[in-house]
């Protein structure tokens, strides 16, 4: 069976709003009509009927149902992907409110774990680390949600707020001192040579948000006693090294009193990579150490590997926030 494709060129001002993906699967196997169903649960896609559905004209969207109509068409479906500028029996209004109501138990879920969570947390001097855990998978979880709540459902704020006060609950220990980055400055900053991700990743954490002007010194490791001024990080007996089952990048940012999505989501791609415990299942972590392991095939001096491991970071920094 083929499959027809209506007039789907890329968005312009002028395109019509809506895509309408109709499809019709084979009864067997059953597991790919489960695949289907979910697949398009993922990428936000609304029912208008058994079999069409539609997300409004973008060109991430556009992308979406294209690679799923190939999929439906490679198991012997038929898909038919069209613009539409309206759809029957629907007003606009009427569509974009079937958009948010979509989103409203993704965002309720959200917003009920994490209420339970601040209930065992209320009585406690600081959380523990499986409550954070569940706080980074909650706010992945709400990143899933935020990217196909395509007209802003009202749930999404709730979530939002509740997670924030997760957050300073969790962090609160670290919240009282302002001055933990003042004494953090003016060091020369120690760690073991052949330097990779926490290194790597430490070292760019310092130098752009701690200490613009901090120095590194590459030493041997476990024998290496601190002169006055130094500070040793991701060695043996480092003054900010593996603390519990957190990576160096993690303890820092921690220690520091930073407060960053963007910082944190970097700091759960350096612990996947280094701690390879799948922790917190960042998708960007298989690239992120793939590259790593490009530059250290491609630079010997420890340095150099900081500079362009930096320019590196500083990359996956502005790509999450």
């Amino acid at each position: 069976m083929n499959a027809s494709v209506v007039t789907v060129k890329p968005p312009r001002p002028s395109a019509a709003p809506w895509l309408l993906l109709i499809h019709q699967i084979p009864p067997k196997p059953d597991y790919f009509r489960v695949k289907v169903r979910r697949r398009l649960e993922r990428i936000g896609a609304v029912p208008l009927k058994n079999s069409v559905y539609v997300l409004p004209h973008t060109e991430a969207c556009l992308e979406d149902f294209r690679w799923l109509l190939r999929e439906i068409v490679s198991e012997g479906g038929e898909a038919t992907l069209c613009e539409a500028d309206l759809v029957e029996g629907f007003t606009r209004p009427e569509l974009e409110k079937a958009f948010r109501t979509a989103r409203d138990p993704d965002y309720a879920e959200i917003t009920a774990v994490t209420e339970q969570l601040l209930s065992v947390t209320a009585k406690a001097e600081e959380g523990s680390p499986e409550m954070e855990t569940d706080l980074a998978r909650l706010r992945r979880r709400l990143e899933e949600v935020q990217a196909i709540d395509y007209f802003g459902s009202a749930g999404g704020p709730m979530a939002e707020r509740a997670l924030a006060r997760l957050e300073l609950r969790l962090n609160r220990p670290q919240a009282v001192s302002g001055k933990a980055i003042e004494r953090m400055r003016g060091n020369i900053w120690v760690t073991r040579r052949d330097v990779f991700v926490d290194r790597i990743a430490s070292a760019w954490l310092i130098r752009r948000f701690i200490d613009p002007k901090a120095q590194f010194r590459f030493v041997a490791g476990r024998t290496y006693r601190p002169a006055r001024g130094e500070v040793r990080f991701d060695m043996y007996e480092a003054e900010y090294t593996h603390e519990g089952d957190r990576c160096t990048f993690e303890t820092i940012v921690l220690r520091a009193g930073l407060r960053d999505r963007a910082l944190r989501a970097v700091g759960e791609i350096v612990h996947d990579i280094d701690c390879k415990d799948g922790k917190f299942g960042r998708e960007e972590a298989p690239g992120v150490a793939a590259m790593l392991r490009g530059l250290i095939r491609t630079y010997s001096d420890d340095a150099t590997r900081l500079e362009r491991g930096g320019a590196l970071f500083d990359q996956l920094y502005a790509s999450l926030r």
